[in-house]
């Protein structure tokens, strides 16, 4: 019988419970997946803890790799046997097999594996619409990136210097400032040490970076927001440390008339003709070498609690995944 990791209240990772389910048939549109590998995501604790609304009873996760079983009637897009992978709605994806919506599905190259596609699905989709769809970046560009070894950060400073960006990055230790630099970033700041903002300005002879991207939130946004050069962009894409305050508009003509944003990936993948070309960007890249995805943590899908504790703790480098034989 197929298992799954699900959750019936909102709290910490102990309200994760490993459980036998029924999978069934797909109905239209849909199909049937045996998952391979399995994408851990800080978004995943938000659904969790409840940050992120969701009908209880749910599953657990929305990223996953593993191979097409059975398809639904209507379902053109797919067929049994094909590699996919797939990041979004609906929750589910901790488990073993599922039914999910063909419309979401992405064929995997065959130069990916499993492993590969479940730990950079989500991060890479959300890198390609940081990098090639919210602001014109110019090669010589200056950008700070928060989180610098995790594992968007990873993939984001690889790509970044294929595009000629100079990247500042923050890390806590330095060891991952040593992994960090290992994968392209320019300057490090040790945010625990430094004061970031003044920093950032050091380092970019006062002008300040062009863009800053801010996946941590509440604690990081008024020294990302001093950190942007003027008539620059401050993207906030992540919440790890809570959401960022309400945005005062008179700050952003104090600090330089700095544009703020906070995308979602949903609204850069809906489309499916650019999901897809996303998609053949990143996953070209991968295959080809020039952008590596670092798995340094791999769990058994049932010890989601324990893996759930590591991702909260800080001590997770590069990506996660869980893996099924």
């Amino acid at each position: 019988m197929a298992k799954a990791i699900r959750f019936n209240q909102t709290g910490g990772p102990e309200v994760l419970q490993w459980e036998s389910v029924t999978v069934g048939t797909p109905g239209p549109g849909e199909v049937r997946i045996t998952h391979h590998a399995v994408g851990l995501n800080f978004a995943d604790t938000y659904f969790r803890t409840g940050l992120y609304p969701a009908p209880l009873p749910n599953g657990m996760g929305v990223e996953a790799a593993g191979v097409v079983d059975e398809i639904g009637p209507g379902v053109t897009s797919v067929a049994v046997g094909d590699r996919v992978t797939y990041t979004g709605s609906p929750l589910g994806a901790y488990s073993t097999e599922r039914i999910m919506p063909a419309e979401h599905l992405i064929a995997l190259p065959d130069g990916v594996d499993f492993d590969t596609a479940a730990a950079m699905t989500m991060r890479g989709l959300t890198t390609a619409y940081l990098l090639r769809r919210i602001w014109p970046l110019q090669a010589g560009d200056t950008v700070l990136l928060h989180a610098a070894a995790g594992g968007v950060g990873l993939i984001f400073t690889q790509w970044a210097k294929l595009l000629g960006l100079r990247v500042i990055g923050t890390v806590s230790t330095e060891e991952k400032a040593a992994v960090a630099r290992a994968h392209g970033c320019d300057e490090i700041i040790l945010y625990r040490d430094e004061d970031v903002a003044s920093r950032v300005r050091e380092l970019t002879d006062g002008a300040g970076a062009a863009v800053v991207y801010d996946s941590i939130g509440a604690t990081t946004y008024q020294s990302s927001l001093a950190s942007v050069a003027r008539r620059g962009l401050l993207v906030c894409f992540g919440t790890a440390s809570g959401p960022i305050p309400p945005i005062d508009a008179m700050q952003l003509a104090i600090h330089g008339s700095v544009f703020v944003t906070r995308p979602a990936l949903a609204d850069y993948i809906a489309d499916p003709a650019e999901r897809d070309e996303l998609a053949t960007e990143l996953f070209g890249h991968v295959a080809a070498g020039r952008i590596t995805i670092e798995i340094n943590q791999r769990y058994e899908l049932a010890d989601a609690v324990q893996a759930h504790r590591d991702l909260e703790s800080g001590r997770s480098v590069g990506s996660s995944v869980f893996t099924l034989t």
